[in-house]
């Protein structure tokens, strides 16, 4: 084989393999592509969620424009268990922000067309600072530094930090008991400045959720601190790792929007209501979260109830 027939060959890999990439994280509208009791639950969700009319478009021109594009783009991740994981063999996103997302798509181009953009913690702000992603929407806790960078609808949710160690070990089951611990939590996320008054021994920052249930698992950090629903997931999935502490303090999560963009803003705010109102987000949740965490689904939060918000 010469050079040339092995560069082009190897050309063409490349280009395979970052198709199958984009479409990894692409999700078309219609029916949603599960099977099973839980994918004709959503279903039906979907099928009764609100459509904008064109008054209600007509006061965003970022909604205008991701309806003239035809597909909104999501800044989220796809490997959180019970919020936004991607399933192997359906290649749908699951979870209650992915399915939130698709109700967004809905309320805006009358179909749940979305584009799942892969997004970390430490490129969330530059992806809408960019205009890279229409929303983020996936746990983006709602903090006033953060809603210097970027403007802030809901909260849509409120959750807690709490605490995960390796299964039988009892060594940490509560916040002070993070004094001269290892600590692992996921980069630049609420949990990873809040540990610090509990004073660790270390901090080990990590960029994402999995990555941190990993080093748990082989020993690498004591305990890990994130919100209780991206650890009720692992705990779903994982039997090596468990919940050893109830929330402590209170973590609203907000739905990331470009910088003062206050019509948009608006919009999603209108969305929200709407959807809590006909009773769908308590749907989304029981479908989701409301599997694994006990009792009934919680008071959704008032839209601009929070400070950034």
């Amino acid at each position: 084989m010469t050079a040339s027939t092995r560069r082009r060959r190897l050309a063409v890999l490349l280009t395979a393999v970052a198709l199958g990439a984009v479409t990894a994280c692409t999700s078309s509208g219609g029916a949603v592509p599960n099977s099973g009791g839980s994918a004709n639950q959503e279903q039906s969700l979907l099928d009764r969620a609100p459509v904008a009319s064109d008054a209600d478009l007509a006061t965003s021109p970022t909604a205008q424009a991701i309806k003239q594009r035809g597909q909104i783009l999501i800044g989220s991740q796809l490997d959180t268990p019970l919020l936004s994981q991607q399933n192997p063999t359906t290649g749908q996103t699951e979870g209650f922000d992915a399915i939130l997302g698709r109700l967004l798509a809905k309320y805006i181009l009358g179909q749940p067309n979305v584009k799942i953009v892969n997004s970390t913690s430490q490129i969330r702000e530059a992806l809408l600072q960019n205009n890279t992603v229409d929303v983020v929407l996936h746990t983006y806790s709602i903090t006033p530094a953060r809603a210097e960078k970027v403007s802030f609808a809901g909260p849509y949710f409120v959750s807690g930090p709490a605490i995960m160690a390796r299964k039988g070990d009892t060594s940490v089951t509560k916040p002070q008991d993070l004094k001269g611990k290892r600590v692992l939590a996921v980069t630049n996320s609420t949990g990873s400045a809040m540990v610090q008054q509990y004073e660790p021994a270390q901090v080990i920052t990590l960029s994402t959720n999995s990555e941190c249930v990993t080093a748990l698992e082989q020993g690498r950090g004591d305990a890990y601190v994130n919100d209780l629903t991206q650890l009720a997931g692992n705990a779903q999935t994982n039997d090596k790792v468990q919940i050893v502490s109830g929330t402590f303090g209170q973590d609203p999560y907000g739905i990331g929007i470009h910088h003062g963009d206050e019509t948009f803003k608006r919009f999603v705010n209108t969305w929200l209501e709407k959807i809590q109102a006909a009773g769908l987000w308590q749907e989304a949740y029981k479908q989701t979260l409301g599997t694994v965490i006990p009792g009934d689904a919680p008071v959704p939060p008032k839209t601009g109830s929070v400070p950034g918000s």
